[in-house]
C-alpha cells in the first residue's frame, strides 16, 4: 500500500473496489489492465494495482464489508497508452461496456465499464 508520505498531494489515496468472487476478480484486472495486481502477505483478502511512488492505488477486496454495487461512487483507472486495448479485453475478461469510449475536450478519453463483479468502473485516458 502507498506510504502516507506517497500521497500527501492526492486529494485521493486509496480505494477499493469490492468483490464476491476474489479469484475471478482479480483475473478479470489482471486480464483487461494486462498486469499483475500486487499480492501482501500482511492484507490476504486485497489484491493491490500498480502503482509508482508517489502514488494513489487502491485494491481489489474481498470478504466481509465488501459488496459490490452497480451504481454510485466511480472510479476511474490510468489506461493511457492502453486505452483501447483496454476497452477491447474487457468483454472477453467477463465484464460488460456501458458507456462507450467518448473524447471530452481538455481532459482525454473515457469509458465506462461493469467489472465481472457487477461494480461500474471508469477507464481514462489523457488526451
Amino acid at each position: 500500500m502507498p506510504t502516507a508520505q506517497e500521497t500527501a498531494t492526492s486529494t485521493i489515496v486509496w480505494f477499493e473496489i469490492p468483490a464476491t468472487d476474489f479469484p475471478r476478480a482479480i483475473q478479470f484486472y489482471e486480464t483487461i489492465l494486462g498486469s499483475p495486481l500486487i499480492h501482501q502477505a500482511a492484507w490476504p483478502n486485497l489484491a493491490i494495482f500498480p502503482y509508482q511512488k508517489p502514488g494513489v492505488s487502491g485494491a481489489i477486496g474481498y470478504g466481509e464489508g465488501f459488496k459490490p454495487a452497480g451504481d454510485g461512487v466511480i472510479i476511474y483507472l490510468n489506461c493511457d497508452g492502453k486505452f483501447d486495448a483496454v476497452l477491447n479485453r474487457v468483454e472477453t475478461a467477463g465484464g460488460a461496456i456501458v458507456e462507450p469510449k467518448n473524447h471530452l475536450p481538455g481532459v482525454g478519453w473515457i469509458a465506462q465499464i461493469r467489472d465481472s463483479e457487477g461494480n461500474r468502473i471508469g477507464l481514462h485516458a489523457a488526451a
